[in-house]
């Protein structure tokens, strides 16, 4: 296993929300026991192979205000839209289709798609560029597993996720807020980190509708924008996908999306937000805090252009 120093602890359990706070000193004191020292400042998962995935330590915020307070435009553009109107999505039966720069590529109903992966809880804080965060025990499983499975060929530099297009159970895509679909991407790199996982769940709870059920990207050291949801389609690519985004207003949504406090959106600062439930603001971090597991992804880039 591979340790590395960190403000995180580890967090092993897929753990209803009722239950879940009281075990969260236990699971300090299990890994403490088990690892040494040492394990009070480091993050590891091991399956198949070493897989270093350092966790939150913040308290996570409530269930109620996870699936109460969402941008899914694709649902509504006011904080409160999707969970009023996500009962118009249909989430079973759902396919997956990946393909593009692939040795592998296919169409799998949801529940294969997922297999063989291990499902795993991760406890992520969530960073939106409109100032607002939370701490969210997703479950999931890595997106490496699923790109290693599709065995990228040489050449694939990035993947292109594309959420379902279903103006009948997605009714605001009958407006022209963005152009649909919704489509986001990553460089494969990025998408091979082992913080990249496609979500299922939150609080051991299946996705609802409006936190982009039944599968979504979740990249932890990006704003919220980046995580699309509702997949339908993984796409790899030799070239930087154009996404939703990036097409709507290129000069406020860039590619990256990397957290970054000293860069700020046109309208507003990046350098505070403030966590969904509390009344006060806190200072924003470099890559949401997770700098120490994903800087080296981007060494020798200047991240005031590559925003």
């Amino acid at each position: 296993m591979i340790f590395k120093r960190g403000r995180d602890i580890p967090s092993s359990e897929i753990t209803p929300e009722g239950v879940y706070h009281d075990r969260r000193e236990f699971l300090r004191a299990a890994a403490f026991a088990g690892l040494g020292t040492a394990a009070m400042a480091t993050g590891a998962f091991a399956m198949n192979a070493a897989r270093e995935v350092p966790q939150n330590a913040d308290e996570p915020t409530s269930y109620e205000r996870i699936t109460h307070h969402n941008n899914f435009y694709e649902l509504g553009t006011d904080k409160g839209d999707p969970a009023e109107n996500g009962n118009s999505l249909k989430t079973s039966p759902w396919t997956v289709k990946v393909d593009g720069m692939v040795a592998k590529p296919g169409s799998y109903a949801l529940e294969d798609f997922l297999k063989p992966s291990k499902v795993e809880e991760r406890v992520y804080r969530m960073r939106c560029v409109e100032g607002w965060s939370m701490v969210i025990p997703w479950q999931g499983i890595p997106l490496s597993d699923v790109l290693k499975r599709a065995q990228p060929t040489p050449g694939a530099k990035y993947v292109e996720f594309t959420t379902l297009l279903d103006p009948t159970q997605l009714p605001y895509q009958k407006t022209n807020v963005l152009t649909w679909p919704y489509v986001e991407g990553l460089r494969l790199d990025e998408a091979m980190h082992p913080l990249a996982i496609l979500a299922t769940g939150i609080y051991a709870k299946p996705l609802l509708p409006q936190n982009g059920a039944p599968i979504r990207l979740v990249t932890p050291w990006k704003y919220g924008f980046k995580g699309c949801k509702s997949i339908v389609r993984i796409r790899l690519t030799d070239q930087e996908p154009v996404t939703a985004w990036v097409k709507r207003k290129a000069t406020e949504y860039g590619f990256y999306a990397n957290v970054n406090p000293t860069v700020d959106h046109p309208r507003w600062s990046q350098a505070t937000e403030n966590r969904v439930g509390e009344f006060r603001r806190r200072p924003t971090l470099m890559f949401n805090g997770y700098a120490d597991q994903v800087a080296s992804l981007y060494s020798g880039m200047d991240l005031r252009k590559n925003y």
